[in-house]
């Protein structure tokens, strides 16, 4: 049998002599994350610790999760997202709060955790249980919006007063958290996120053969400004430079339309442009293009794309806003623009073409620097000694 309150499990939850810890995250996927949440349970199981992990579904994560040593289960939770915030999804909010308290401390109670890890802050329910079992929870923030409704993130953030330690991922998240409730941003620590990479990425293309290869990585979402680099790129063509693009990611269900708007401008605005879907692995997409491009219109906490764009040795240029400063300021090989402006995103890609030699030989100097921010051991042995000193 599984664990009550728990499923589609596929074996049981075992007992362990050994000393559990039980993740929390309110998704399967492998978006930015999904990864950092896999990166900290394999930062805990290295230590010896049981890592026990809770999801809402089945996913790439879950595979990677038990790759990784970590057991997974699927539980009923509650993770808030905006559509629950209107009257249409009030019924689900309900529902869904119900099930997910009565499955958040049956599951609690049958694994006996020595802590509970709370990953975002979309997950209110856990840390409010974890203090009702008398267990230490631990919340990992990785959500930031400065410019959002100062009520609607007080009420976000609320709920991890409840837990005895809180993460942050940059700086920029723990002054979004001061900025409305101080109280828990003065028992807030910073962790970079760690970022895998190959070990020896491809080097850059000694000389700008037309066309220039753009590449997006990331949701096909408004937010996050694919239309930009689309728009941009037309830009350059009026320029007479030759430039093709590749957005790699997918939409969220129910948001067909705006693919189907991308690639209508796309066609309007005569530019190659190929949609190649989401794909777990973007390293032989980083291999294939010139230069990265992360148009984000809205505060980021951080920005693992970026990262791993100065990690392959390409170029990024990025927004110059939010937690995307500290992801990819201060890179010789990186350029940050003004949000929403596709020109400059224009002129900057223009820029590194201009000065292509000189900014290729940067990369290699720039990806040593990301290696020495980001190492994903030092993340791991961070996180696992946050985890275990709660």
């Amino acid at each position: 049998m599984g664990a009550p309150g728990c499923t589609g499990i596929d074996g049981e939850v075992t007992g362990d002599a050994r000393r559990t810890v039980l993740f929390v995250h309110p998704g399967a996927e492998l978006f930015g994350s999904d990864r950092m949440l896999l990166e900290s349970a394999i930062g805990l199981i290295a230590t010896g610790t049981r890592v026990v992990v809770a999801l809402p579904d089945r996913g790439l994560l879950d595979a990677a999760l038990r790759e990784a040593g970590a057991e997974v289960v699927v539980v009923p939770m509650l993770v808030l997202r905006k559509m629950l915030l209107t009257p249409r999804g009030l019924p689900i909010l309900v529902r869904d709060g119900l099930r997910g308290l009565g499955a958040a401390w049956r599951l609690i109670g049958r694994v006996r955790p020595s802590a509970v890890y709370v990953s975002t802050i979309i997950i209110p329910q856990w840390p409010l249980v974890a203090r009702l079992r008398k267990v230490p929870a631990i919340s990992h923030v990785h959500e930031a919006e400065a410019s959002g409704n100062r009520i609607v993130n007080r009420l976000l953030y609320l709920p991890h007063l409840a837990s005895h330690r809180t993460l942050v991922n940059s700086r920029f998240s723990l002054e979004t958290i001061r900025s409305v409730l101080p109280s828990l941003a003065r028992r807030s620590t910073v962790i970079y996120n760690g970022v895998a990479s190959p070990d020896a990425p491809a080097a850059p293309r000694e000389t700008l053969d037309a066309p220039m290869r753009i590449l997006y990585v990331g949701r096909l979402s408004p937010r996050k400004g694919p239309d930009l680099v689309i728009e941009a790129a037309a830009r350059l063509r009026e320029r007479g430079r030759e430039v093709t693009v590749t957005l790699l990611g997918a939409v969220f269900s129910g948001y067909e339309w705006y693919e189907e708007q991308l690639r209508a401008q796309a066609v309007d605005a005569g530019v190659e442009v190929t949609f190649a879907g989401f794909h777990p692995e973007i390293w032989p997409f980083l291999a294939d293009s010139d230069v990265l491009v992360v148009p984000s219109r809205v505060d980021e906490p951080f920005g693992n794309t970026a990262v791993e764009g100065v990690l392959a040795r390409r170029p990024v240029v990025a927004s110059d806003s939010s937690g995307l400063r500290e992801a990819a300021g201060g890179y010789a090989s990186s350029r940050l623009v003004p949000t929403d402006d596709a020109d400059a995103v224009a002129t900057a890609i223009e820029e590194l073409a201009d000065n292509w030699q000189d900014i290729t030989r940067k990369t290699a100097e720039s990806r040593a620097e990301a290696l020495r921010r980001h190492a994903p051991a030092a993340y791991r042995s961070e996180i696992a000694s946050a985890v275990l000193q709660a």
